[in-house]
């Protein structure tokens, strides 16, 4: 190598030192940036040149560095379990909300829930029937009868309500997911094109990791690398995003919980069939917005929403059955036939349709006018119906409208409690894939300060090189030729 070769080793160091000192640099400006990942350069040295005949030098060094590149620290395995634990997270995050938002309204135990209302309508009845021809027992029924029946509606609203607020939930998922899946298609396109051309694009990559991990949470959906920079996203198998084009989805269905259709996802333009999801939160959305299962074997395992709701509408038709199987057994003096004592009204569910049939004191059938004017016979039974025990009329064991409510409010709680349990465990995985995740990729505040100094004291080392070689060819071409002069 000629003296003059010495000088572009030197400034291949210093090359390669100062574009080391750029990477440092952008690491710790981006030190508190969400999803950055940090960088370090790759380089390799310069073979010596190869000569060979009468020029030959003989044994040579090197002739400095390369500067191959700049290298993302992400793992793309560690990036794999984010994605697939953020999908089961949420998953489980969107139903155990739901699920507590209609526990909570229960408000079980306590002064303010249905039991706490269905204990003063049955003490109404036992009043009722210990003061026979008393006007203010019934006028006090009369009013508790109504508060019941209001609660029951309410009860059934909030459910609903609920369910509405899923499934606008559900239309602002498909926007995001539409949203991002575009811009995954065009950092596609721009990476491919910054990897052709021999550029840097660890930082369009990093934005489309983000993007990749939004669709895994509210998809499911999978990332397949194509090893020329793109990658395409699949939700339940079809490609959601493929190079740099990405189809669209459109949430269809029924818009209430009393609306009919089953609420799920068709590809835009194309409404060929249900699109599948494999997990994320909107198939946690989705599972809890499916119809309730009312009758064959998979009796009940519908949407846990319209279940809770057809729960609501099953209560409110047993208690209407079970007492007027009772009342209808009385009599009193202006209605010979007294008739039913709740009505339901058809072609609404049975919670919001229930209503108090008798309006007055004197429109009650209390007890049996064979015994008495003064008998509560029947008013007491119905109060014995509260009781919590199985009452027997006519040879019909009837089961406590009490012990209904309290199966149904037993059961939704073991089930919320159950998809609490599973959205914790699910977060705990999530936040370690996440945690492992960050120890590979983020920014080390100390390991760049040592990083730092280090190509410092390399660019100083490398211009000092310069210099010396600087010096070494003055001295060959300012003072060659002087000894003696």
């Amino acid at each position: 190598m000629s003296t003059f070769g010495g000088l572009n080793t030197a400034y291949t160091g210093l090359i390669a030192a100062r574009q080391g000192l750029e990477v440092v640099g952008q690491n710790i400006a981006n030190a508190n940036t969400e999803g950055y990942t940090r960088q370090r350069i790759s380089t390799s040295a310069v073979d010596a040149a190869t000569r060979v005949g009468l020029m030959s030098a003989g044994l040579q060094a090197g002739q400095g560095v390369s500067v191959d590149g700049i290298a993302r620290l992400g793992s793309a395995q560690l990036d794999a379990q984010v994605r697939s634990s953020a999908a089961a997270a949420g998953y489980s995050a969107v139903r155990s909300n739901a699920l507590s938002a209609v526990e909570a309204s229960m408000h079980e135990p306590g002064e303010n829930g249905l039991s706490a209302q269905l204990q003063e309508f049955w003490a109404g009845w036992q009043d009722v029937s210990n003061a026979g021809g008393s006007t203010a027992p019934a006028g006090v029924l009369l009013s508790q009868a109504a508060a019941l029946t209001t609660q029951i509606a309410q009860g059934y609203q909030a459910v609903a309500t609920e369910w509405s607020s899923v499934r606008g939930s559900v239309d602002g998922m498909v926007a995001e997911i539409n949203g991002a899946a575009s811009q995954v298609a065009a950092l596609n396109g721009q990476i491919r094109s910054e990897l052709a051309g021999g550029g840097s694009a660890n930082e369009l990559l990093d934005r489309r990791s983000q993007l990749t991990t939004t669709l895994a949470a509210l998809t499911g959906g999978t990332v397949v690398d194509r090893g020329d920079g793109t990658v395409d996203v699949l939700v339940g198998g079809n490609g959601l995003v493929t190079g740099d084009s990405a189809q669209k989805l459109v949430a269809v269905g029924a818009t209430s919980m009393a609306g009919t259709g089953t609420v799920h996802l068709e590809w835009a333009g194309k409404p060929a069939g249900a699109v599948a999801v494999d997990g994320g939160e909107l198939a946690g959305a989705l599972s809890l917005l499916a119809p309730a299962v009312t009758s064959g074997t998979g009796a009940g395992t519908g949407g846990a929403l319209a279940e809770a709701g057809e729960s609501y509408n099953t209560f409110a038709r047993n208690l209407t059955d079970k007492v007027n199987t009772i009342y209808k057994t009385g009599t009193n003096s202006s209605l010979p036939t007294p008739g039913d004592f709740f009505k339901v009204t058809a072609g609404v569910p049975a919670a919001t349709g229930l209503s108090v049939i008798p309006k007055t004191a004197a429109e009650l059938a209390t007890g049996d006018l064979s015994k008495g004017k003064l008998d509560g016979s029947v008013a007491d039974q119905i109060a014995q119906l509260g009781a919590g025990k199985a009452v027997t009329t006519a040879g019909t064991s009837i089961q406590s409208p009490t012990t209904d409510w309290s199966n149904f409010v037993t059961g939704f709680a073991v089930k919320t409690k159950t998809e609490l349990q599973h959205a914790s465990l699910a977060d705990l995985t999530s936040t370690a894939a996440v945690s492992a995740q960050l120890s590979n990729a983020s920014v080390d505040l100390d390991e760049e300060n040592v990083n730092l100094l280090m190509f410092q004291h390399a660019y100083q080392g490398a211009a000092r090189v310069m210099t010396a070689v600087d010096e070494m060819l003055d001295t060959l071409i300012n003072r060659t030729g002087l000894v003696g002069r």
